[in-house]
C-alpha cells in the first residue's frame, strides 16, 4: 500500500505509541485522524502533528459510528487505544475494574474492527493493525486481567485475518514491550520508568511508528500477521 495519500485512523493518538505512530504516518504523507477521550489533550496533539482529530471513546459504539461517518472508509485502521487498568491481583480488583480493562483493551477494538471490516471488504482492500502487548505472551503477577485482554486481542486478530484475507484486506497484530510512554509510570513498572538511561533504551513511539509504516508499505500480496518488538534492555527469562 502507498502510504502517501492514504486515509488512516489511529486510536489513542494523543500521546505515547499512538502519537508516535500518527507522527510517522503523517511524515510519510498519510491523511491521519487521531482519536481519544481527552478532548483538550487530543486537540493539542493534533495541532502539534498537523493531523485531524475526533474525540471518541473506543468502548462506545456510537462514537465508532461517528468516527466512520466523519472519515468514511479508511485505508488503514490502527487500533492502538488501551490502558493497563488496575494492575493488581485479580482478587483485589472490583468487577468494574475488570470490565473496564477488558472493554478498553479488547471489546473496544472489536467494535471498531466490525465496522472497518464491513467497509473494507466491500471495497476489496484495506488494512487493520491491532496493537497488543508482550503481556499477551507471558505471565506476571498482578497483570492477569490485562494479559487476558491483550491475549484475546492477539487471537481475535488471527481470526479476523482468516475472515478478511479472501477480500484482500490485511490484518496485523503488533506486540510491543517496554516503551518510552506514560504507560510505564501509570502501571508502575519498576526499572523502565525510574532509570532515565534505561528508559532511553526502550522502544520510542516514533520507532514503533516507523515499524507501522513498514508494515503498511509491504506489497499488497504479502501479509505480516504477527510482529513482536522487544527492547534488548528488557530481560524476559525464561522466554
Amino acid at each position: 500500500m502507498e502510504i502517501s495519500g492514504a486515509k488512516i485512523i489511529v486510536t489513542g493518538g494523543s500521546d505515547g505509541y499512538g502519537k508516535g505512530i500518527a507522527k510517522m504516518l503523517k511524515a510519510a504523507g498519510a491523511q491521519v485522524w487521531i482519536t481519544g477521550r481527552n478532548g483538550a489533550k487530543l486537540q493539542a496533539a493534533a495541532s502539534e502533528l498537523g493531523v485531524d482529530y475526533l474525540v471518541a471513546d473506543v468502548t462506545n459504539p456510537d462514537d465508532w459510528d461517528r468516527v466512520f461517518a466523519a472519515t468514511g472508509c479508511p485505508d488503514v485502521l490502527v487500533n492502538n487505544a488501551g490502558a493497563g487498568g488496575k494492575i493488581a491481583p485479580v482478587a483485589e480488583q472490583s468487577d468494574e475494574d475488570i470490565i473496564r480493562t477488558i472493554n478498553i483493551n479488547l471489546t473496544g477494538t472489536i467494535l471498531g474492527c466490525r465496522r472497518a471490516a464491513a467497509m473494507m471488504c466491500k471495497r476489496g482492500s484495506g488494512m487493520i493493525i491491532n496493537i497488543s502487548s508482550v503481556c499477551a505472551l507471558y505471565a506476571w503477577p498482578a497483570w492477569s486481567v490485562y494479559t487476558a485482554a491483550k491475549a484475546g486481542l492477539a487471537k481475535f486478530s488471527h481470526g479476523l485475518y482468516t475472515e478478511l484475507r479472501p477480500y484482500g484486506v490485511r490484518v496485523s497484530c503488533v506486540t510491543p514491550s517496554w516503551g518510552q510512554t506514560n504507560f510505564n509510570n501509570a502501571a508502575q513498572i519498576c526499572g523502565a520508568s525510574e532509570d532515565p538511561e534505561m528508559a532511553k533504551k526502550c522502544t520510542a513511539p516514533e520507532e514503533l511508528g516507523a515499524i507501522i509504516c513498514q508494515l503498511i508499505g509491504q506489497p499488497d500480496h504479502l501479509a505480516v500477521p504477527d510482529i513482536t518488538i522487544q527492547p534488548m534492555i528488557q530481560d524476559i527469562s525464561p522466554m
